[in-house]
């Protein structure tokens, strides 16, 4: 999406899809329990019967994605979030018994859930199935009508997923989007009941502009710069292992992948030891191994090579971790090699802007408390993750830090967890998902009060006098 002035909704298809939703949710009202369901397992199927065609459409897109984190960090996040849905969404759905105040007995109070109407959901590339399905398990187990804008970057992934999503669902429920940036402004421009966008924070911003022209109420999940502390005491080996491996799926190409690493001056060359040593374990070569996988496109292979090459000349140590001797025929292939950066400021590009790729500057610190404000004094992370061993300081840190969540001793496993929420904070994104949350994102919380036919709330009733007086002494304790 690009900063151009909002598009004309005039003679708009995707508009007049948008109205035909709305309108037969008008016309059918909120799905229940079964039919929500049932739609759950038309998407269940889809993915299972389809599963091949979408590793490889996936692949196809990135030039090499290696199948094993396609089904890992896709395929099985997304069955999990469908299974975790039917099985919990009878309890989701019950209403909810409220206390009423004394002054307003008899009555009674409700809190019923029902679906916001027609959503928009614009899925970003580096997983282009899971960020645009599993939002969409959330939507549905709602009771929404959705629309899906899938990326312009994964063209193979996109059009599988409108052609199969067009057989599993009926237009007025499931309608995908597919086009370029002009499209998803257009998109993004929509008088929605709600936009859900996962990108970066700049079409964040952007995102969020075209929607409050209608006031069309958005969920960001963005991205931004995930740090990793390590403490003293921590298991600097095991430390290290994770970090690599968190680092290197997708090829850092993950939204809360570890951005940096903040260490003490003693554990730098032990820690780069370390991480060679574990690169060599994951990945015994680069270019010729499945399980490492490409850059998505060009233009990113040329901006992350910027960023190395930008950290150079500024002074930075640049270590390539390349087993095979690979190197030369990496930029071919845009496997971009493990590469760890030392001695880096605050100055470089790579320090201000999110990395997505297999780049990890190491900057050193000597004061946790220091390091701690030198945190805080930026944008707030997508995720935080802290090495150490003691509770103490553990809890420290929880409570002096701010980040949409966070990992103790290892990387990306808060993001795994389908009961707990996943969502930005600031500048990382607002609004959360996943498991009982995403039914909530996408759901109004409305109110109900039933009043019996003899009502308190009379006795306040004009003229007002003696009574009311004394009743309102009696109900604010004078």
């Amino acid at each position: 999406m690009t900063a151009h002035s909002t598009p004309s909704m005039d003679s708009c298809p995707l508009l007049t899809t948008l109205q035909r939703q709305r309108q037969d949710y008008l016309l059918t009202g909120p799905p229940g329990v079964q039919e929500r369901i049932a739609a759950l397992h038309s998407l269940q199927r889809l993915l299972r019967e389809h599963q091949n065609a979408f590793l490889t459409a996936v692949s196809q897109d990135f030039g090499h994605r290696s199948r094993h984190e396609t089904l890992l960090g896709e395929v099985f996040l997304i069955q999990e979030s469908i299974r975790h849905a039917i099985r919990h969404l009878p309890q989701w759905m019950r209403p909810q018994r409220r206390r009423v105040p004394l002054q307003l007995w008899p009555a009674r109070a409700q809190l019923r859930f029902e679906p916001l109407g027609v959503v928009g959901i614009m899925a970003p590339w580096n997983y282009p199935l899971s960020l645009a399905l599993m939002p969409l398990v959330a939507a549905l187990a709602a009771g929404n009508r959705v629309m899906l804008k899938p990326s312009e970057y994964t063209p193979a992934c996109s059009e599988l997923l409108a052609r199969l999503l067009s057989t599993a669902f009926d237009p007025r429920q499931v309608s995908v989007v597919t086009g370029d940036a002009q499209i998803g402004a257009t998109f993004a421009a929509l008088p929605f009941d709600h936009l859900f966008f996962t990108g970066g924070t700049a079409t964040g911003r952007l995102i969020m502009r075209a929607a409050s022209e209608h006031l069309v109420p958005v969920t960001l999940e963005l991205g931004g710069k995930s740090p990793a502390l390590l403490d003293a005491p921590c298991l600097l080996e095991q430390a290290v292992q994770r970090i690599a491996r968190g680092k290197l799926f997708n090829a850092g190409q993950t939204c809360i992948a570890p951005d940096y690493v903040l260490l003490r001056p003693g554990q730098v060359e032990p820690f780069v030891a370390l991480y060679r040593k574990a690169v060599e374990r994951l990945y015994p070569s680069v270019v010729n191994n499945p399980d490492y996988t490409s850059v998505v496109n060009e233009r990113h292979y040329v901006r992350l090579q910027g960023l190395v090459d930008d950290a150079r000349r500024q002074g930075a140590r640049v270590v390539a971790i390349d087993p095979q001797s690979e190197h030369h025929q990496a930029p071919a292939q845009r496997k971009f090699l493990p590469t760890v950066l030392l001695d880096v400021t605050d100055d470089m590009q790579v320090m201000q802007e999110e990395i997505f790729g297999p780049i990890l500057p190491l900057k050193t610190y000597t004061d946790l408390d220091q390091t701690l404000a030198w945190i805080n004094a930026r944008p707030k992370p997508l995720a935080l993750y802290y090495f150490g061993t003691d509770r103490g300081r553990q809890n420290r840190v929880l409570a002096r830090t701010s980040a949409g969540g966070v990992s103790i001793n290892d990387t990306l496993l808060h993001a795994l967890v389908e009961d707990l929420p996943f969502g930005g904070i600031g500048a990382s994104g607002m609004g959360a998902y996943h498991g009982h949350d995403g039914f909530l994102t996408f759901s109004h919380r409305k109110p109900v009060v039933w009043q019996a036919r003899w009502s308190g709330a009379a006795l306040a009733e004009p003229p007002y006098g003696q009574l009311v007086e004394r009743l309102m002494a009696l109900l604010m304790g004078k």
